[in-house]
């Protein structure tokens, strides 16, 4: 079999579409089998198998097909074509295992596990071995690995699938640190969400995110995202940055969670009502609106990339209280744009109206 070297993908800008090489060069020579030389065995008189894969990462949205480009070749032209097997996984991270996607040959694949029924070779060109994955899961993010396997030899380049979300801290109804690792992961699915990654924490904290309860992420890291040092988040002599304080046990340390909501595949909006009402009536009238009362990470979804822009505080399906603000204006709360929270009032109390979520 085959030697498999992996080379780091850069980053370059406008590469899209750039051929990704793994070095491998194929000649006569026994000892040019060094994995950090360049050189393999003999393939075809020193034709050269080349798997192609965009160096650019892909961002997109929960929800529609997204297509993960893989095309290959061989160096100079072969004069006939060879049947090759084509195998996609993903590759493991953060604890999570390798999980193998499809594997193909000819017109004939097989899907594995959650991947079954939403994944398919696109195969419209000759050469072409792109993946299609359709009904674009929170899960699916992540690293992707393309293997043509020629014979005895293979070759095979990665790409990397981000979906466009918005990071929000969540925090228990009973106060801060209440969750460890596993629960942390619990809440963030019962919000629409999952555990936040490192890379987009740090992308959130870009962006403007200043928090200073520390949270789970998915490595079972505990971070915490600072714009303006202060004195009760590690004090004013430490530069602005995401702090760490490195891994935890996943069971026996107990935190909040930073969670991760992409695009919606419906609308979030304020039921119009002519009364307040308590949480158990807020929930009647969302089913009778033909919708569900909205999730947290479906409100922060609605802030981030519809514009959803209210004053009026509602309840959420966790029993929070919370509105959105992307304009801030007088008597709204603070001048930056966000999502504000009343945090987890008594569910009897009829001060507030209710957000809706609606599927298309």
């Amino acid at each position: 079999m085959g030697l498999l070297l992996l080379v780091p993908l850069l980053l370059l800008p406008g590469s899209y579409g750039l051929p990704f090489y793994n070095g491998f060069y194929y000649s006569n020579s026994a000892n040019d089998q060094n994995l950090g030389n360049g050189h393999g065995k003999d393939l075809l008189n020193g034709v050269k198998l080349v798997v192609e894969t965009p160096e650019e990462t892909l961002f997109t949205y929960q929800g529609p097909s997204v297509t993960l480009p893989c095309r290959y070749r061989y160096e100079p032209a072969l004069v006939s074509p060879r049947r090759v097997r084509i195998k996609w996984w993903k590759l493991s991270e953060n604890g999570a295992p390798e999980k193998d996607v499809l594997v193909a040959i000819g017109l004939r694949h097989r899907s594995f596990g959650d991947y079954q029924g939403r994944v398919h070779l696109r195969q419209d060109k000759e050469h072409d071995v792109s993946l299609e994955i359709q009904d674009l899961r929170l899960e699916d993010y992540g690293r992707y690995g393309c293997e043509v396997i020629d014979g005895l030899e293979d070759e095979s380049g990665l790409v990397e699938l981000e979906l466009r979300g918005v990071v929000f801290p969540y925090q228990s109804p009973n106060g801060r640190y209440q969750f460890n690792f596993h629960e942390g992961q619990q809440v963030c699915a019962e919000q629409g969400a999952v555990v936040a990654s490192f890379e987009q924490l740090f992308r959130a904290w870009e962006e403007g995110l200043d928090w200073c309860n520390a949270g789970w992420l998915q490595d079972a890291t505990v971070q915490y995202p600072i714009m303006l040092p202060r004195q009760p988040c590690g004090g004013p002599g430490l530069a602005p940055g995401v702090r760490s304080y490195g891994p935890r046990h996943r069971r026996l340390h107990h935190y909040d969670v930073f969670c991760f909501a992409t695009a919606l595949k419906g609308r979030v909006y304020y039921l119009e009502h002519p009364e307040k009402l308590t949480l158990t009536e807020a929930r009647e009238a969302c089913q009778e609106d033909d919708a569900t009362i909205a999730k947290v990470g479906q409100l922060f979804a609605a802030w981030k990339f519809h514009g959803l822009d209210r004053c009026d505080a509602g309840w959420l399906a966790d029993g929070s209280v919370r509105y959105p603000v992307v304009h801030p204006h007088p008597n709204c709360g603070p001048p930056e744009p966000g999502v504000r929270s009343f945090g987890f009032p008594d569910p009897q109390s009829r001060l507030y109206g209710v957000y809706c979520y609606r599927q298309h």
